[in-house]
């Protein structure tokens, strides 16, 4: 049986995603690395299973911390720390939805890649920092040195959510409390599902940390004279003969939806940024990286 108009759509999606990944993981990898010198390890020993490191055994410590397979390789004592079973989870979604493919004469690169490569990035400094991180609805979040490549290949074969509408929005049954939640989207979507997407996390109580990816002439509106717009989810085009007469009512509206978004997230505690796909990609990462060190500061006040 022929595919289908949409599945052949979907597919040529996919593979033009899994040819410019490598790019993007090296875009990633850069941008990691001009934010690591700021980015410090989180982990900490404690009561867990999940094996953290060997450290030299300390005299009045109890005989059975010792551990022997490890000690029997060398002269000395050493004991063997699991991780403290508190330590951070963070996943990450980047919205692959049809608007996110929008690029202007303004911008070097589309809404979609700037998403991927933020995450893919973000991915990188939490692996190196030690954290758990994952794609929700993709498994288990992962604590390997190696987590960026991992959900890049996720990113490129099988993304969670599909392509189609369902690609805007995370799935929020892993979320758990003192989870983190980043989400990376232009949020030009109704209010009433972005509204309902915040209910469902705040349901969960994680926290979310969400980063507006907007294009530059997303922002300006630079359009005059007659311009076609067409819309990226539906395909619904729209002539206008004198553009900039829409120019006024669209900021008014840009305006009230990030105050709307702006608002909602000051309640829930949480972060609400706005990026521009002609701005360095470095910058919501070291925001998104206060945001994260304020957390993990206040979790470790309660703890203590």
């Amino acid at each position: 049986m022929d595919p289908s108009p949409a599945q052949r759509g979907a597919l040529t999606e996919a593979k033009g995603i899994a040819a410019t990944m490598p790019d993007m993981l090296v875009e990633a990898r850069r941008v990691a690395n001009t934010v690591l010198a700021g980015w410090h390890g989180r982990r900490a020993s404690g009561r867990g299973e999940t094996f953290w490191q060997f450290r030299p055994f300390v005299s009045g410590e109890a005989a059975a911390s010792i551990d022997w397979r490890r000690s029997a390789r060398d002269e000395h004592l050493f004991v063997r720390e699991t991780e403290w079973e508190a330590a951070h989870t963070l996943w990450l979604w980047p919205d692959l939805s049809a608007s996110m493919n929008f690029r202007s004469r303004l911008a070097t690169v589309s809404k979609r890649r700037r998403a991927i490569v933020l995450t893919l990035a973000l991915a990188e400094l939490l692996a190196t920092a030690g954290e758990r991180v994952g794609i929700p609805g993709a498994g288990k979040p992962i604590l390997s040195r190696n987590a960026a490549e991992r959900l890049a290949l996720t990113l490129a074969v099988e993304p969670p959510g599909g392509r189609g509408a369902d690609a805007a929005a995370p799935d929020t049954r892993p979320l758990r409390p003192f989870h983190d939640l980043v989400v990376f989207s232009d949020f030009l979507d109704p209010v009433g599902e972005i509204d309902a997407l915040l209910a469902r996390i705040q349901q969960t109580g994680a926290r979310a940390h969400l980063v507006q990816v907007i294009d530059p002439s997303e922002e300006s509106f630079p359009y005059s004279g007659r311009t076609e717009f067409v819309d990226l989810e539906t395909g619904v085009r729209h002539l206008a003969t004198r553009a900039e007469l829409y120019r006024g009512e669209y900021h008014a509206r840009l305006d009230a939806l990030r105050a709307h978004l702006s608002a909602a997230n000051h309640r829930a505690g949480w972060t609400f940024l706005v990026h521009r796909t002609d701005r360095p990609a470095t910058e919501p990462l070291l925001a998104i990286h206060a945001r994260l060190a304020d957390r993990h500061a206040n979790r470790a006040g309660h703890a203590a």
